[in-house]
């Protein structure tokens, strides 16, 4: 008895996205494992994410916040050193004219 070849292409098909699913899952256990022992070795357990996470998100805050303080303040400078030249050069206006 012959299979038909659309038959044979459609289990060959089959067969092979089983095979992809089977190595994907396989693949995603190791990942997982490996993620988990890295950050084992760092001393983070898997109980311990949603303190890890709050962690994160305390540290993005105070990066942002810093960020925000650092643009105040170079725009601080900037308004002292324009102030201080316009100051000077009316300084230097007055002087002339008092002549």
């Amino acid at each position: 008895m012959k299979m038909p070849e659309d038959e044979i292409k459609a289990f060959v098909v089959e067969t092979l996205a089983e095979q992809q699913r089977f190595q994907q899952d396989s693949i995603d256990a190791i990942v997982l494992k490996a993620v988990a022992s890295v950050l084992a070795t760092f001393g983070i357990e898997d109980d311990d994410r949603k303190e890890l996470r709050a962690d994160f998100q305390h540290l993005r805050r105070w990066r942002k916040s810093v960020e925000q303080a650092q643009s105040y303040t170079f725009k601080a400078v900037i308004t002292v050193i324009a102030t201080g030249l316009m100051g000077a050069v009316w300084l230097g206006v007055k002087v002339v004219l008092g002549k």
